[in-house]
């Protein structure tokens, strides 16, 4: 309906009231447009929506599955940290159920696999026995899902010092292969797609190009939608470049993420090294660097899948160009003619540049004398500023030529030429853009021309009041709460407005006045008097000397035969010493 109502050949009015006849006309030219299945603009508006709908940075998109995530994990997570089980058998049943958060959490292996079970219990029990489940009861909720992360981390960095061993974890997929294979694909993919798109753009302003210079190619290629094509494979270049950028920052830090990945492992080797025990305070610390990188792994996966699905789906938005002007069309229409590229429209113009003394009043930057030139934002993404209005063409532009600082906002230009002539009127020129943007609905988004169509107002059908808004009305909830009393309280308790209760109130002090306090001592009450006492308690001493010495004497043993007696009458002792000799001891 904007693109409808914007585009100045169907003269709508967009300071009047639309009438009947005219909201009829407007369905009609926008149920028209819907079914024009071989306009490329129509493709560029569907390929802009639906990459506004669907894309999304690194930060949002992991950010986003990391919600997702503890979602999935919440039911599990509060049926543990809500537990408050008393007998063995429960006990059990929130072990298996630490298993099984530890499991989902950590996303190696498939969880119904016996195998995979099996290593993670082995795992928990090493860092986490059973016999502990009663310190882990009494611990606070938030104290409770924290030792469960750290768990699931500790687990993680196990299983795969198990895998690197070769002691397990044949499930779990060696994420650092996949990516150092796919992402060189995917880029791979991605660069030439917009190599693709570069070579059609050139194609299509090389035949613009000419229409403009040669009045019978003008009436030849005017049944030709060029423009609207040249439009599209330049928005499905910007969006690809967008998505190449993501997949060169994701190959970046895989690459870094490799590298600590196996520094990490070769150090946990070398701290464990066929010990039977080993510090936890080392090897902790290390599982769970590891776990991290591995999430790191599996994070960019996701981006991974996610640029992949983004190209695959934005390819159908290019397809009706590519049908209206097939490889053998193309060849027949350019035979004879020089397509540029756009590296060689601007080795054209290297070292042409903008003398500043001609404008007086006008500002010129260089990119020699801006500090952060990459950082500096230019209009219309850095096409022509002169080119866009006047030819409606998408020719590169040139920052050595010079580019123009006007109203706070820079633009660049293809030639010297084009830079002189829109320096003499600049808002004459920004004019015909916007006005080339409302011919061509899609170039708001790709000239990010957005701020140009902000106050677009709407309209109201009188008999019907039907509403065609052209920019939706921000609505928000709002609230606002003030205190009761703002001042403190100037309340007076003791006053009184009856002036008989003052009256009695002062006949009660004069009768005070005249009353006596007495008080006596008695025999029965002398002693119920509290008493306290205070004394200082016995202060502990003790004393040590300077060394503990001991001796140790040798025990006597001396054993005597013949006591009781025998046949004779006479009776003979024997005395037998077996006392060892104090040298021996």
């Amino acid at each position: 309906v904007k693109a409808v109502v914007l585009d100045p050949r169907n003269d709508f009015n967009v300071d009047q009231i639309l009438m009947e006849k005219d909201v009829q006309n407007l369905i009609q030219l926008c149920v028209t447009r819907l079914l024009d299945t071989t306009n490329p603009s129509l493709s560029t508006i569907k390929m802009q929506v639906y990459f506004d709908m669907n894309y999304a940075n690194r930060a949002e998109l992991l950010r986003e599955q990391h919600h997702v995530l503890e979602g999935r994990l919440a039911r599990v997570l509060r049926e543990i940290t809500d537990s408050r089980p008393r007998v063995q058998e429960e006990m059990e049943n929130v072990y298996r159920k630490i298993v099984s958060y530890v499991l989902l959490s950590s996303g190696l292996g498939p969880p119904t696999e016996i195998q995979v079970v099996r290593e993670v219990t082995a795992a928990l029990q090493s860092v986490f026995p059973q016999t502990e489940m009663n310190t882990f009861i009494s611990l606070s909720k938030n104290n409770k899902e924290q030792q469960l992360k750290n768990l699931a981390m500790l687990v993680t960095g196990i299983r795969l010092y198990n895998k690197e061993c070769g002691k397990g974890g044949s499930s779990i997929d060696d994420l650092p292969a996949i990516l150092n294979e796919a992402i060189p694909s995917a880029t791979e993919t991605l660069d030439e797609g917009v190599n693709t798109c570069q070579a059609r753009a050139h194609q299509y302003t090389a035949l613009l190009e000419s229409m403009q210079e040669d009045q019978n190619r003008c009436t030849q290629l005017s049944s030709f939608k060029l423009k609207e094509a040249l439009f599209n494979v330049r928005q499905y270049e910007a969006f690809l470049c967008i998505l190449l950028s993501d997949a060169i920052t994701s190959a970046q830090e895989v690459e870094k993420m490799n590298v600590q990945f196996a520094a990490t492992m070769e150090q946990l080797k070398n701290t464990v090294q066929n010990k039977v025990s080993v510090d936890t305070n080392e090897v902790f610390p290390l599982f769970i660097a590891l776990s991290n990188l591995w999430t790191g792994f599996q994070d960019e996966m996701l981006l991974l899948r996610f640029l992949t699905n983004m190209t695959n789906n934005l390819q159908q938005f290019s397809e009706i160009q590519s049908q209206l002007f097939p490889e053998d069309v193309l060849s027949s229409l350019l035979e004879g003619m020089t397509v540029k590229s756009d590296e060689e429209r601007i080795r054209e113009t290297k070292g042409t540049r903008v003398n500043v003394s001609d404008f007086e009043n006008q500002e010129w930057l260089f990119p020699e004398t801006i500090d952060n030139f990459d950082q500096l934002l230019i209009q219309y993404h850095s096409f022509c500023a002169y080119a866009i209005g006047v030819k409606g063409l998408t020719l590169p532009g040139n920052p050595a030529i010079g580019i123009l600082k006007h109203k706070e906002r820079c633009y660049v230009f293809s030639s010297k030429e084009a830079a002189y002539l829109f320096a003499q009127d600049p808002d004459k020129f920004i004019q015909l853009n916007v006005e080339k943007a409302k011919e061509y609905a899609e170039l708001i988004q790709l000239l990010e021309l957005r701020h140009q169509f902000e106050d677009l107002v709407s309209y109201v059908q009188a008999g019907n009041a039907v509403k065609i808004l052209m920019k939706t009305t921000i609505k928000c909830d709002s609230s606002t709460q003030t205190d009761t009393h703002i001042l403190p309280p100037t309340i007076v308790t003791s006053y009184e407005w009856n002036e008989w209760e003052l009256r009695r109130k002062a006949i009660k002090l004069a009768n005070l006045r005249r009353k006596l306090t007495h008080a006596m001592q008695t025999e029965l009450s002398h002693m119920r008097r509290e008493n306290f006492t205070q004394v200082y308690l016995p202060k502990d001493v003790g004393t040590q000397t300077k060394r503990d010495s001991s001796t140790n004497i040798p025990r006597p043993q001396i054993f005597l035969e013949g006591l009781r007696g025998g046949s004779s009458p006479t009776t003979h002792m024997v005395k037998v010493d077996l006392t060892r000799a104090v040298d021996e001891t």
